[in-house]
């Protein structure tokens, strides 16, 4: 059944558990998609009836393999669009998500095919998130949360959350991104050798390897 809101749904439950462990309840679901809770309720009732995920009353929502597969699916389309925009016609990386959202409901299996082949069949988006392969196959390296690393811990930026345009463009300004080594201090940060200092937000934003 093709329906960009299921779509939706699934790969924001999915991309919660990507960078960390716990299950998404109805109430951060509903937050995430911004709607009303009672709105998510029906919906994931909808998604259970087409066996897509798995859900009780008041309990986390989780996808089945279907619904992680069709996930994937589209989370693949949304990160290569991503990615084509920036190398292609280049947008800064805080510009992309919401062409992205808008485009990978359009375009063809053909056309995604021909971006994946002509962009040399990338591992990542500009945001550090993996793209999926055509078989639904995620690579991605140990990573450690930049709040959660102790001073002296020395990686390389992983992924910078896309949820903040505005912190994506204040990271840029500031020198942050993926690749580009980071050393954590008792004061804050050392880029490049240099220490800066990050907006607060950041520390729940940025991934580094271990």
């Amino acid at each position: 059944m093709a329906s960009p809101a299921f779509d939706d749904y699934l790969k924001t439950v999915y991309s919660h558990t990507e960078w960390q462990d716990a299950p998404i309840t109805p109430s951060q679901l509903a937050a995430a998609v911004g709607v009303a809770p009672s709105s998510v309720t029906e919906m994931v009732k909808k998604l259970a009836a087409a066996g897509l995920v798995s859900h009780v009353p008041y309990g986390a929502v989780k996808l089945t393999d279907a619904g992680r597969a069709r996930a994937l699916a589209m989370l693949r389309r949304h990160r290569l669009i991503e990615t084509w925009l920036v190398s292609e016609f280049g947008y800064a990386w805080h510009e992309v998500h919401d062409e992205a959202e808008v485009l990978e409901h359009t375009i063809s299996d053909r056309l995604l095919e021909g971006i994946d082949e002509r962009l040399g069949r990338p591992r990542f988006d500009p945001h550090g998130d993996a793209i999926p392969d055509a078989a639904g196959h995620v690579q991605r390296e140990p990573f450690v949360l930049l709040a959660d690393a102790a001073p002296g811990h020395v990686g390389r930026v992983l992924r910078v959350s896309d949820r903040d345009p505005d912190l994506l463009q204040a990271l840029e300004d500031a020198g942050v991104a993926v690749g580009v080594e980071m050393t954590v201090t008792d004061a804050g940060v050392h880029l490049t050798g240099a220490e800066i200092t990050l907006p607060e937000a950041a520390a729940d934003a940025i991934w580094l390897s271990v």
